[in-house]
């Protein structure tokens, strides 16, 4: 698997989402802490350097496990304390049982159609999923220098990216689910959208 050098090293990771994301980075994972309680299973698929839990979970009662097809990403993991297992999405295996299964920033990797990702994320929670989703992207930018050099970056093994989400087909693949959609909520500054489901 070739990944781009952002994927293959995680403080090289976290340089660049901080200076995408400025003074709204911690706030990404702030409105994901705040929707979890103490006490529970949490999966977070597609983790990356799993910040959720080194900046918010690892220090409360939670169960945590991160999935991701990066396997320095989950050596890091582990070596930070938490539970990690090489996965890769895409093979449509099951995915563990939790009572919260969450996605950050990665729902774009499974477009064109990214509902069998979110139908198998429902099946695997038993409380909730969380979905947080940019909708403002470098990659769909105007400038063609600034959108494939983005694209490049953000090339996680599968080939650089050329379609994102923006607010409207976003809000129109969660629409689907009707009632099931029981908060959404633009959060770090704009930059990305968060949606809860029940199973």
């Amino acid at each position: 698997m070739r990944t781009s050098l952002v994927y293959r090293n995680r403080r090289i990771y976290e340089l660049l989402m901080r200076g995408l994301y400025r003074t709204h980075y911690a706030a990404r994972f702030t409105a994901i802490d705040e929707l979890i309680p103490d006490g529970v299973r949490v999966l977070d698929v597609c983790c990356g350097p799993a910040t959720l839990y080194t900046r918010c979970l690892r220090d409360r009662s939670i169960d945590y496990t991160g999935l991701d097809r990066n396997a320095g990403f989950v050596a890091d993991l582990i070596a930070a304390g938490g539970h990690g297992r090489v996965w890769d999405v895409r093979d449509e295996t099951p995915l563990p049982a939790a009572d919260f299964v969450v996605m950050q920033a990665s729902l774009y990797h499974f477009l064109p159609d990214a509902a069998p990702v979110v139908d198998r994320m429902r099946a695997a929670a038993g409380t909730a999923v969380i979905v947080t989703e940019p909708i403002r992207n470098l990659a769909t930018s105007e400038h063609r220098v600034v959108a494939a050099l983005a694209r490049r970056c953000t090339d996680a093994g599968d080939g650089a990216q050329a379609h994102r989400f923006t607010e409207t087909t976003l809000d129109a693949l969660f629409d689907r689910y009707g009632s099931r959609v029981t908060r959404r909520a633009r959060i770090a500054g704009g930059r990305e959208k968060l949606y809860v489901l029940t199973p």
